[in-house]
C-alpha cells in the first residue's frame, strides 16, 4: 500500500504544475535546462515579483518576468509543458503583455539607432594602421 500512495502523491503535483526551469526550456526561452537554471539562480527570472528557485512549480495563470540578454519579457503562463517542441507550440504556452512587447520593440529600435552611423571598415588594417591601433590602446591603458 505504501508504493501506491507515493505514486499518487507524485502524480498530483505533476498535473498541477511543472518545474520552472523545465517550463522555461520547453517554452524556448533558453536552449538548455542548465542555462534556464543559471538564469533563475542569478535572479533573471521572477514569479509574481519575487525571485524563484529552479524547482519552483509553475502553474497556469502565473505572472513571470524573464530577463534574457538585453530583452525583458513580462509573461502570463497559459499552459504547461515539460517537453520541448516546435516554436509554434512553445508560443502557445504563454502570452506576453502589450506593455512588455512595446518596451522590447522600443529598446530594439533604440539599439538599432545607436549603431546606425557605424560603418565597418571595408578592408583589414595594414601594418602601419595596426601599429597605430596598438599605440592608441596603450594610451587608453594609462
Amino acid at each position: 500500500m505504501k508504493p501506491n500512495s507515493d505514486t499518487s502523491h507524485s502524480a498530483a503535483p505533476a498535473a498541477a504544475g511543472v518545474r520552472l526551469d523545465l517550463w522555461l526550456w520547453a517554452a524556448r526561452f533558453y536552449k538548455t535546462r542548465s542555462l534556464a537554471r543559471t538564469a533563475i539562480d542569478t535572479g533573471k527570472v521572477e514569479i509574481g515579483g519575487q525571485r524563484a528557485k529552479a524547482s519552483r512549480t509553475v502553474r497556469a495563470g502565473d505572472a513571470l518576468r524573464v530577463v534574457r540578454g538585453e530583452e525583458q519579457f513580462e509573461l502570463q503562463v497559459l499552459a504547461l509543458s515539460d517537453t520541448r517542441g516546435p516554436a509554434s507550440v512553445a508560443q502557445t504556452l504563454y502570452a506576453e503583455t502589450e506593455a512588455s512587447r512595446a518596451a522590447r520593440e522600443a529598446a530594439r529600435a533604440l539599439r538599432a539607432a545607436e549603431r546606425n552611423g557605424y560603418r565597418a571598415p571595408e578592408t583589414k588594417p595594414d601594418k602601419r594602421a595596426r601599429r597605430l591601433i596598438r599605440a592608441l590602446g596603450d594610451i587608453d591603458a594609462l
